[in-house]
């Protein structure tokens, strides 16, 4: 049988008017500050003293001092009071404006491309929110580790996260060397690639990835191997640089290395498409303006 909880109620009633009270050693300009009754002062004053069980004021007709139990009180519960405050104005202050630390977990590849032409510009522009990049290619719990937002190929994210376009849709292309693709000659089916050195990808769920092409309106899966397995794209791409094997990337990792000749694109016919990368985020509430800044400030860099 479930057992029935209750919260408690009632932690904190009082304590602002006995602050008011204590700071003006007067119940009526107490209540004057409050904009409420002297005859509410007195009751809220009251139901405190009767929940911690002591009286914590000294009342005369002419003056109202505090008691040492109500001393005592004032000394921890004038402080703690000023934080809550404090915690409240601060928390009432990044709901409403750009400010504070935007934690995001991206994949190492996403920085170079999409995150650091416009990092210099976002931080200029918005001097209060402290960016913070966490690079990995793992799958996170956005907020079990505590991040605003993540970046992904659209594929790897859940249906239930708010996704945001950073980029069209683009192919994985498989690139070699102009060194390796002499020694070792240029792939023209996909079942070449038994007889090639393939550069592997292991994903955040221990499983290697792999190779996908499209061949027609269908999808091959293939199981490539070689002498190579590392967790993201620019590992293998700088090795596919060095001569090492062939490597599936996305064509926009891969794009500068190709335009400086420094890798061949091969199967090009057989390349297969990624609905793209987005950023995404939880969204089940109003996006705080730390991150719908972000947001604006990438989509203006486009």
């Amino acid at each position: 049988m479930k057992q029935s909880y209750t919260i408690r109620h009632g932690a904190l009633d009082g304590v602002e008017v006995f602050l008011a009270v204590a700071r003006h050693r007067n119940f009526r300009r107490a209540a004057a500050e409050l904009a409420v009754t002297p005859s509410a002062v007195s009751q809220a004053v009251r139901a405190l003293e009767a929940r911690l069980g002591t009286a914590l004021f000294v009342r005369t007709t002419r003056s109202v001092g505090l008691t040492e139990p109500g001393q005592r009180y004032l000394d921890r519960a004038g402080p703690a009071f000023e934080e809550l405050v404090s915690a409240g104005e601060a928390a009432r202050d990044v709901g409403q404006r750009p400010t504070g630390l935007l934690r995001l977990s991206v994949p190492r590849a996403v920085v170079p491309l999409i995150l650091e032409p416009m990092i210099a510009s976002f931080c200029r522009a918005y001097p209060e929110i402290e960016l913070e990049i966490a690079a990995s290619d793992e799958m996170v719990d956005l907020a079990a580790g505590g991040y605003d937002a993540g970046i992904r190929l659209g594929q790897f994210i859940a249906p239930d996260m708010v996704a945001v376009r950073l980029t069209p849709p683009f192919s994985f292309v498989v690139v070699g060397s102009p060194d390796y693709l002499e020694r070792h000659g240029t792939p023209e089916q996909v079942s070449d690639l038994s007889r090639h050195a393939c550069l592997r990808l292991r994903r955040a769920n221990g499983a290697i990835a792999h190779w996908s092409f499209a061949d027609g309106n269908g999808a091959i899966e293939a199981a490539v191997s070689g002498p190579l397995i590392a967790h993201d794209y620019p590992t293998l791409l700088g090795a596919a640089i060095q001569g090492v094997g062939l490597a599936q990337v996305p064509r926009p990792v891969a794009d500068g290395a190709i335009a400086q000749r420094k890798l061949e694109p091969v199967l090009e016919g057989f390349a297969g498409a990624t609905p793209g990368v987005f950023l995404y985020h939880p969204g089940k509430r109003q996006v705080l303006p730390k991150l719908r800044a972000f947001i604006d400030h990438l989509k203006s860099a486009d």
